[in-house]
């Protein structure tokens, strides 16, 4: 008889690419992830994956049936999700994405409080600036800044978030302060290399400005365009929910050229198609409430 906790293990070590890392998410070990994929294979009659020393990959009956068991296994969760629910509980697993120093600097504080409230929640928080698949590494969603770039997710807005060119007093003494696009040619800029090489693009009446300033330092990382900021090496594009408090203490400049950068904003994204679950549902509410609107962090 097929058991679901096979189907669940089927379906974290397709999504996780290996026994090994499938394994780690569900916290199990790999010997009893092992037996199940292999019990589920038996009590199908097929083989589901080619098994390798690198990788895992699906047979052609593993590529049928994951469809169904990935239909299966979410059923399943929400069936229980919902019965928790009715009982006035949120219970479970919750795998959720987000960028590193947002994560580290405002999801924490909002996050505690909700775990305690909701103490059935198992959430996995992984804090990482590039972009994930959603579906194939197994997240119920992710919270991200910015545009959404996966046609995939549907995004349910937290707060406003907006982007400033900043640079320390001590840098606009020596290099003096950029009063116009064009004079951010001459400057020394810290760039977000997840944007790309357009990380200082604005929107103008004729379509996009981008200025290309004379690379200082090229980075993926906010803390770091933050900190190489403050030490004045130049100048950088940043949120306000990075620089916020560096702004309001005068670390930190705000520089006009009379361009603003496109509005954007802090977002959860999950898979269209897929029905959200209740305790992704609360988590979400719960950040909108910690944040609020205008956000506390805007100078």
């Amino acid at each position: 008889m097929m058991k679901l906790d096979g189907i669940a293990t089927f379906i974290a070590v397709v999504e996780a690419g290996s026994i090994s890392e499938a394994a780690r998410r569900l916290g199990l070990s790999k010997s009893v992830v092992s037996d199940r994929l292999v019990e589920l294979e038996r009590s199908l009659g097929v083989r589901l994956v080619h098994r390798s020393t690198r990788r895992l990959s699906l047979t052609e009956d593993g590529i049928t049936f994951r469809e169904r068991a990935s239909r299966i296994a979410h059923e399943v969760e929400e069936a229980m999700a919902e019965m928790a629910q009715r009982s006035g509980a949120l219970v479970g697993p919750l795998r959720i994405s987000a960028p590193v120093t947002f994560g580290r600097m405002h999801l924490g504080p909002a996050v505690y409080p909700f775990l305690a409230r909701h103490p059935g929640i198992e959430l996995t928080l992984d804090l990482d600036d590039r972009r994930v698949d959603v579906s194939a590494e197994g997240y119920d969603a992710v919270v991200r800044h910015g545009p959404i770039l996966d046609s995939r997710l549907v995004a349910w807005r937290l707060a406003p978030s907006r982007r400033v060119l900043v640079a320390s007093p001590d840098y606009l003494a020596r290099h003096g302060t950029p009063g116009a696009a064009a004079d951010l040619e001459g400057h020394r800029g810290i760039f977000y290399t997840n944007r790309g090489v357009d990380d200082w693009r604005f929107p103008g009446p004729d379509g996009a400005i981008i200025v290309r300033g004379q690379a200082a330092l090229r980075v993926n990382n906010g803390d770091m365009m933050r900190d190489a900021a403050l030490s004045g090496i130049g100048i950088a594009l940043l949120p306000t929910f990075i620089v916020g408090p560096d702004i309001a203490d005068g670390r930190l400049l705000v520089i006009d050229v009379g361009l603003r950068s496109a509005p954007e904003f802090i977002y959860v994204g999950h898979l269209e198609g897929r029905r959200p679950s209740a305790k992704l549902r609360a988590f979400a509410e719960c950040l909108r409430q910690a944040f609020g609107e205008p956000p506390y962090w805007e100078p």
